[in-house]
């Protein structure tokens, strides 16, 4: 009874937390449009900007009202359960029964998600002109997603599985390790080898971008291993950039909306804040903490593998090792909301800094900030986000704050 009442609380808390804080970002927007922005947003774009998060935040709390009460039914009514009787209906061995509980479960969730993901791609990023994915590379991307789910999932699972089946005491530290490298091979494989398969990867052609960002990186001693384009065109009309791989399969990449809507300068001010990632070990900084909170994660997760009351809360008939790697992922909710709040604050100390390098190195200001707000423009980001909703879930500072930086740094 215990459990169930903390799993309850987590999840209306979790919910109501987030109703609070969507309404209250809401409620912040500033109908005059910051000055910064003048000549970059309209009055009209501006309102649409506006309008844009409205029905967005809308959406995610509508979803968020349907989504709780059917998790807390499907606890209450024995769910779990009767999708364990199915799983050990075959009569399988314990990491096959596994499988199937997990792929069900997954499966179902996936499936329910579907009409959500559907209305929010060609119904909301239609209306607010982004959307540029077909029926065709829609249902393409959900059945490609499942397949590596399944694959690198289902490895996943079955070795935490096995190591918590064989290991004793010390499993959670096997399973740390495995995952562990598991996560590092893919860091190295995924941009040549998982990445393709949604999107097309082109080196970026000749001419005087390159030359541009040749010139740069030279001057920084930063050996490039490929910079390409990312047909992300093919889904949205939003830009981005970003920093991908290690070794021989280091890459930036930048999407085509991107270069088709920033200068040389402003792109190679662009490439320059990603490379000062790098530069700085931000990257490397990331993994180690990802490493570290893993280990804690498998660790607190062997102090409530097989738990009957734990199994009781959730009314199963049958403890499991699979099964307890599902319900410990409820009561894990609160301390993963913790560490990514502090996560959040590193990343965005980490985006200060990245900007800091861009200007130090590249000695354009000018162009940093007219890519930031062209940017913010292109993308319809909102300018003046509630302090709250930075601080639980920004991942990057606003923008304004990131421009302000830039401005201190050169004055």
């Amino acid at each position: 009874m215990v459990f169930l009442i903390i799993i309850l609380t987590i999840l209306i808390g979790e919910y109501l937390l987030n109703l609070i804080v969507d309404t209250k970002n809401v409620r912040y927007l500033k109908t005059d449009l910051p000055e910064e922005f003048s000549g970059y947003y309209d009055r009209e774009k501006y309102r649409k900007s506006q309008e844009y998060l409205k029905e967005n935040t809308r959406f995610g709390l509508i979803t968020d009202s349907i989504a709780t009460p059917v998790t807390i039914a499907f606890i209450l009514l024995g769910g779990f359960n009767l999708v364990d009787q199915f799983a050990r209906s075959f009569h399988l061995g314990m990491i096959p029964t596994g499988l199937i509980f997990a792929g069900v479960l997954m499966l179902a969730s996936q499936i329910v998600a579907i009409p959500f993901s559907i209305y929010s791609t060609f119904v909301i990023e239609e209306k607010y002109g982004f959307n540029k994915t077909t029926p065709r590379t829609f249902v393409l991307d959900i059945l490609k997603a499942w397949v590596l789910t399944a694959v690198i999932g289902g490895i996943l699972f079955s070795a935490v599985l096995w190591f918590f089946k064989e290991a004793g005491p010390w499993a959670w530290a096997y399973c740390w390790i495995a995952v562990t490298l598991f996560q590092i091979f893919l860091l190295f494989v995924a941009p040549v080898v998982i990445m393709p398969i949604f999107n097309k990867f082109t080196p970026l052609e000749d001419g005087e971008l390159r030359a541009a960002i040749e010139e740069y990186a030279k001057k920084q001693d930063f050996k490039l291993k490929g910079v390409f384009t990312m047909d992300g065109s093919r889904r949205s009309t939003k830009s981005n950039a970003f920093f991908t791989g290690f070794g021989r399969f280091r890459r930036i990449v930048l999407f085509d909306t991107l270069i088709e809507k920033q200068t040389a300068d402003e792109l190679v001010s662009v490439l320059a804040h990603e490379m000062g990632h790098y530069k700085k070990k931000h990257i490397l900084k990331s993994i180690v903490i990802s490493i570290l909170t893993t280990g804690l994660m498998f660790y607190i997760l062997s102090i409530f593998m097989n738990n009957r009351e734990l199994f009781a809360a959730f009314r199963m008939q049958h403890i499991s090792i699979y099964a307890s790697l599902f319900f410990f992922g409820f009561l894990y909710a609160p301390i993963e909301i913790v560490l990514s709040i502090f996560g959040n604050i590193l990343s965005r100390r980490h985006e200060y800094e990245a900007d800091g390098y861009a200007v130090a190195t590249y000695r354009k200001p000018q162009s940093m900030i007219t890519a930031l707000k062209k940017l913010s423009v292109d993308n319809l980001s909102n300018l003046t986000p509630h302090p709250l909703k930075v601080f639980l879930t920004y991942s990057h500072p606003p923008v304004l704050e990131r421009i302000r930086a830039i401005r201190r740094l050169v004055d």
